[in-house]
């Protein structure tokens, strides 16, 4: 079986997922604490209060006090605890083979993979937190596909709108300046498409940001960068960092270019035993599976997000694939 770990980006980052696992389940527990203790210097060096003691301490902070901190801190506590989810799934028997990361989530997914020590890839999230302040506009979810979304923003009759990430078929997400991304939420409205504003104070995936990207590349650079100890595929890329690809310019590209989920997707989903873990807070990509590969999804799983994920147990998920599967991917009517 095939063991792939997906990191969102900040469209499905909440607070409290977290702190319930970390209070219910020891190994989310330890792999937090020990991320933590890695990270805490480089949020003195941002002027963020050190997240260990706060996260983990008798008062955690709400979503809204953490938003509120220091800037930096929410991409900051995304960053630790996409890396401790991974880690954590690790240490109960489910590390990665490969893993997948969308824009913001390739920090994690590359230290996971090595390439970044952990107090490197949090200095990398900081730094791109400053680069994201600069950044104004606002972002646009969408329940329809890419094309039909290029002919809403066709019919926004508004400039500077620009597709910023394919989450699945029929989900896609437009950036632009804040005006012109009202324009296109009214004008998805009337015509009956679903349209809900991301909750994140800036832009991103936008072709205007370039001058951003360029400063954002140069100040990562001397973050030191090693060879992945497994393959990491990119959505804005679209397909894994090769050994000749330059990782930092890569991170930076998250800021211009658009994130294309299901391509990436197909492409770590190599057999009906692939099982497909989100390594964050959220089950956004637990839905992207579900909704682009249908044979996929009893293989897909939010551990953060569920409940009943078997931490304790997880050759209950070994188990859930058939051997008889290995040839080629079921119907969808099998998957359910």
């Amino acid at each position: 079986m095939s063991i792939v770990h997906l990191f969102p980006g900040q469209g499905d980052f909440a607070l409290g997922p977290l702190l319930r696992a970390a209070r219910m389940h020891r190994p989310v527990h330890d792999a937090l604490a020990g991320v933590l203790r890695q990270t805490d210097g480089v949020a003195a060096e941002f002027g963020i209060r050190p997240l260990g003691p706060w996260l983990l301490g008798t008062s955690p902070p709400s979503g809204r006090e953490l938003a509120a901190a220091a800037p930096g801190a929410p991409q900051l506590a995304l960053f630790c605890s996409s890396l401790a989810v991974s880690r954590a799934l690790g240490t109960v028997g489910l590390p990665p083979e490969r893993a997948l990361g969308v824009g913001f989530g390739e920090i994690a997914a590359l230290t996971a993979a090595g390439v970044f020590e952990a107090a490197g890839g949090a200095h990398i999230a900081c730094l791109l937190a400053r680069s994201l302040a600069r950044c104004d506009g606002s972002m646009l979810v969408l329940r329809t596909g890419e094309e039909q979304a290029h002919v809403l923003m066709c019919a926004a009759h508004t400039r500077g709108l620009a597709l910023a990430c394919v989450n699945d078929p029929g989900e896609t997400v437009v950036g632009g300046a804040s005006a012109a991304v009202a324009a296109l939420e009214r004008t998805a409205r009337r015509r009956g498409v679903s349209a809900t504003r991301l909750h994140l104070p800036f832009l991103s995936h936008h072709p205007s940001l370039t001058d951003e990207a360029h400063c954002f590349a140069a100040s990562i650079r001397r973050v030191p960068a090693a060879p992945a100890r497994f393959p990491v595929h990119s959505a804005v890329l679209g397909r894994a960092y090769g050994k000749e690809d330059d990782v930092h310019r890569g991170l930076a590209d998250c800021l211009v270019h658009p994130a294309r989920v299901p391509e990436v997707l197909r492409q770590v989903w190599t057999s009906p035993v692939t099982l497909l873990l989100e390594a964050g807070t959220g089950q956004a990509l637990t839905r992207s599976v579900r909704s682009s590969l249908p044979a996929a999804a009893a293989t897909a799983h939010a551990p953060l997000a569920d409940p009943g994920f078997p931490w304790r147990h997880p050759e209950r998920l070994r188990n859930q694939t058939a051997p008889a599967t290995t040839c080629a991917p079921p119907a969808p009517e099998a998957s359910r």
